[in-house]
């Protein structure tokens, strides 16, 4: 497996705060941010380069990062340099800032371990985490931990842009299923006798029906187990092999495991309650409204910006509430955002400028039962404008029923398998998949037969029907509902 962190070698990569990549309207720059933390100063520094040097779009995506759209031909080097001088690149580079104040189109504003040390920022935690009322442990020492890690080690560049970590605290509110190659998961400290473990998994989820743990460790042994997993993987790695699922598949998790027992100097546990573990399930609800933080003095306020958009003017707005009520914004992995720490006095102010912003705060509005992609607009992989006929589906959506729009097969927009998909073929015509468990079980990004009648499509289940109108897949949609039911996965 190569490790040169040079960013022309990822040609195909994932778009960065100093990659900006092509796309129909313009450029896209994403901006990760750490545990979906976003200070108000920072939000501020957003929007005004949004304005300035993009098209004023600004997308929340469901890793809990922020991404710009329409950025201007030429525009790039101020744009990153706006970016940096906000602190709002890795950690790891304090020289960021200052190089990035020379705002010239000639100042060397990226270098290629700075761009690498962005690539692997990918350690996602839940957006309540220290604020969570049903915690277990507050994650975010260690995920700075784990951040500090993936950027200051060089040969971390190797790892792919989409290669990632879960953090789980054991919080209400937890995204638990996107497809991560390695997470992490607190388990009760009764568990075991007061003392906090972490169960860990490799390229899947902590399930909450299923074994899936393969050990635990105590927390602190926790950076040198993913250390030890990092490097294993980059050791035992093909070129071909970019993710720990393809790892798991070559050798099997018992041999990883082995291995891995031969790098470490710290004990795996591995017993009848590791084995027994199961994570209790989230509730993605709570992405919505006012919920008393574990302090029991304070709230977080979440809502989400129809279909994970807002413009430059809306988030410059949320900013300044952040600012007059003392509270911290973060991104959620729904494309979503919650206020924290938000006094019990300023929750109604909150809510009202939230309603006032028009965002959804309320999770049956169909707006927070849609998920669609950039579409044709945007992409030049999209076969039909996703977002205006997400916008058109809206109030016809069946309740309770949570459907992804789909522009092609690559699903860019969710990276789970939705309950129900509408997958596009030509403008204004989508194939209607239902999910089925084994379905459920992969990333929507692994292209395989649908248990439908039909040619190979990716991971989306069942196909119902094909090549129909909106009207038509509405009405797919009411039938399979009285059919089928609702799925209580979110």
């Amino acid at each position: 497996m190569s490790h040169d962190p040079t960013p022309s070698l990822r040609p195909s990569a994932c778009p960065a705060l100093t990659r900006i990549v092509s796309a129909r309207d313009g450029g896209l720059c994403r901006i990760k941010l750490p545990g979906g933390e976003l200070h108000a100063e920072q939000a501020i520094a957003i929007a005004e380069a949004a304005s300035e040097h993009a098209g004023g779009v600004i997308e929340l995506t469901n890793r809990s990062n922020v991404q710009l759209r329409g950025v201007r031909a030429g525009h790039e080097p101020a744009l990153i340099a706006r970016l940096l001088a906000a602190g709002l690149g890795p950690r790891q580079f304090p020289d960021a800032s200052p190089l990035a104040s020379k705002a010239s189109c000639d100042a060397p504003l990226s270098t290629p371990r700075l761009a690498a040390a962005d690539d692997v920022r990918n350690v996602m935690a839940s957006p309540s985490a220290g604020r969570d009322i049903g915690a277990l442990v507050d994650t975010r020492h260690l995920a700075a931990q784990l951040l500090a890690l993936l950027e200051g080690e060089p040969r971390f560049a190797a790892l792919s842009p989409k290669f990632a970590l879960l953090l789980d605290g054991g919080e209400r509110l937890a995204a638990l299923d996107h497809p991560h190659d390695i997470w992490l998961s607190a388990i009760a400290p009764e568990q075991h006798a007061g003392q906090t473990w972490f169960a860990f998994g490799l390229a899947g989820e902590p399930s909450c029906t299923q074994r899936c743990a393969l050990a635990a460790v105590q927390a602190v042994d926790v950076p040198a187990l993913v250390r030890a997993l990092l490097t294993l993987f980059l050791d035992l790695a093909r070129p071909e092999e970019t993710r720990m699922r393809h790892l798991v598949a070559a050798h099997g998790e018992i041999a990883l495991l082995e291995h891995l027992a031969y790098r470490i100097d710290f004990p795996l546990r591995r017993d009848a309650a590791v084995d027994a573990w199961r994570r209790a399930p989230a509730d993605a609800s709570l992405r919505f409204g006012a919920h008393r933080q574990r302090d029991g003095e304070r709230w977080y306020v979440g809502a989400q910006p129809p279909l994970g958009r807002l413009d430059a003017p809306t988030l410059r707005e949320l900013a300044r509430l952040a600012q007059q009520t003392a509270a911290t914004l973060r991104a959620t992995p729904w494309q979503g955002v919650l206020l924290v720490d938000v006094e019990a006095s300023a929750v109604p102010q909150v809510q009202r400028a939230l309603d006032a912003l028009g965002l959804i705060q309320d999770a049956r509005h169909p707006l927070a039962r849609l998920v669609a992609c950039a579409g044709s607009p945007g992409c030049m992989k999209a076969h039909a404008d996703t977002k205006a006929d997400a916008l058109a589906l809206a109030p016809h959506l069946p309740d309770d029923v949570q459907v992804h729009v789909s522009g092609c097969v690559r699903s860019c927009a969710a990276a789970h398998c939705a309950p129900y998909t509408l997958l596009a073929v030509e403008p204004g015509r989508y194939d209607v998949y239902r999910r089925v468990e084994q379905a459920a079980a992969q990333s929507p990004s692994d292209e395989s037969g649908a248990l439908g009648a039909g040619p190979a499509t990716p991971r989306f289940g069942e196909r119902l029907d094909t090549h129909l109108t909106l009207d038509q897949a509405t009405r797919v949609l009411h039938a399979a509902r009285l059919a089928y039911g609702v799925s209580s996965h979110a």
